[in-house]
């Protein structure tokens, strides 16, 4: 069976992209699985950017197909920071979320927001199909909901009465900015990692 390296240490991400990549015919694994304790620098100019760097250079040092992404919230009143330094502004994330809190104290409520997401599926070779997701919400003054991670319980999802941290993972996996991006990538996971009729004959 064909394997897909997922790259990233995250649980909660792990815990989404297995269940969203689960009924494929692939064998999925992380990092982990492979004892890599590989660190790449997210300098690309955006996410897509950042998210093909890691995908290709897993995939160079794994020797597999490998998807990797990378995300961020733009939040409207600062003029769509934190973005591409989400992760960044601080160590944890109780302090990411008190961080941004802070930095919105002076504007007025609501404030609205959007989850981008930009996944990369690469090869050894260093092929590389990119996709991209967003989410639309609104950020809360307060916490809500014990799952998730990073800004989800701040990030209340538009149309919904849930924050992302509230939803169920089935649920998450309908709606949230990263499976919107995965789901579209599906196709070309199917290309490029499970053979087709023609080839498998020879």
């Amino acid at each position: 069976m064909p394997r897909l390296l997922l790259a990233t240490n995250n649980p909660g991400k792990l815990e989404e992209l297995r269940a969203l990549l689960r009924d494929l015919p692939i064998r999925l694994t992380d990092p982990n699985d492979l004892e890599l304790a590989q660190e790449v620098e997210e300098d690309g100019a955006d996410y897509a950017a950042n998210a093909t760097l890691k995908a290709v250079a897993f995939a160079r040092t794994s020797g597999l197909w490998t998807l990797a992404d990378d995300t961020g919230l733009e939040v409207a009143a600062l003029g769509g920071a934190p973005g591409l330094h989400s992760r960044r502004v601080a160590a944890s994330d109780p302090e990411r979320r008190q961080r941004l809190l802070g930095l919105l104290a002076p504007f007025p409520p609501p404030w609205t927001a959007t989850f981008r997401c930009a996944v990369a599926l690469a090869s050894p070779d260093e092929t590389v199909v990119v996709a991209h997701g967003a989410c639309p919400g609104e950020i809360l003054p307060v916490p809500r909901g014990a799952g998730g991670f990073g800004y989800d319980p701040l990030f209340l999802v538009a149309r919904t009465t849930k924050t992302m941290a509230e939803l169920s993972l089935e649920e998450k996996n309908r709606l949230s900015h990263r499976a919107r991006a995965v789901r579209s990538l599906i196709p070309a996971i199917v290309r490029a990692l499970t053979p087709s009729p023609s080839r498998s004959s020879l």
